[in-house]
């Protein structure tokens, strides 16, 4: 089973100031809360926070601006923005997501091609994890183990190498779909790419498309 990739999304999150209005105002803590609750509303992951920085610190105001990190994080130790008019003050807050991502099946050695017998499926703490624990099981298979892993252990992109899916100069079939319509064309990718990778395609035309490489190498677009 394959759930989707969160990187864009929280990428796109982190730009993003999420003002805080009506009865969510009632009290700081509160309000983090339900601005978490937001961020992973459409993920089905389980969100919990604590607010770290003593109530005395709290900044005073009835909506303030919240802002994640400029670094991209969205879980565990966070230094939160949080803006009243021209004052902006961070908050350290501990946030807790339960989600699902992908551990070894069995003990894989250094070398051995990857696929889907060696994926098992786990939900757990998320933020307990090693960074870039692998949530998408399209990134893992056909890559190659760099070291071995024993059985149990969370999978992460610095373990493995990703096989290319598509190479720089390849010929590539366009895929475009919208509401009720799918179109394709024949275009060269620019970079190589793994399974659900962006890659830039050059279309025939001399214009230049990115999307995302299926499992099958086409690359698909969303109008």
């Amino acid at each position: 089973m394959r759930f989707p990739t969160l990187t864009p999304l929280l990428g796109l999150c982190a730009l993003l100031w999420l003002p805080v209005t009506g009865a969510a105002a009632a009290s700081l803590d509160a309000q983090i809360a339900d601005f978490f609750q937001r961020q992973y509303a459409q993920s089905g992951m389980q969100v919990k926070t604590r607010v770290v920085t003593p109530a005395a610190q709290w900044p005073a105001c009835p909506a303030p601006q919240l802002a994640l990190p400029n670094n991209g994080r969205s879980w565990g130790m966070i230094s939160l923005s949080v803006r009243c008019g021209d004052a902006r003050r961070f908050v350290q807050t501990e946030v807790q997501v339960i989600g699902r991502y992908w551990v070894a099946a069995r003990a894989i050695p250094r070398g051995a091609v990857l696929s889907a017998t060696d994926l098992q499926q786990k939900e757990g703490r998320l933020d307990t994890l090693p960074p870039r624990t692998l949530q998408d099981d399209q990134q893992v298979q056909g890559a190659v183990a760099l070291r071995a892993i024993n059985i149990g252990q969370p999978l992460t992109l610095s373990m493995i190498r990703r096989a290319w899916q598509v190479q720089a100069g390849q010929e590539v079939q366009v895929v475009a779909g919208g509401n009720g319509f799918n179109v394709s064309s024949a275009g060269k990718a620019m970079n190589n790419a793994a399974i659900a990778d962006n890659v830039r395609v050059r279309m025939a035309s001399g214009q230049v498309v990115s999307g995302t490489v299926a499992a099958d190498g086409t690359v698909h677009l969303t109008l």
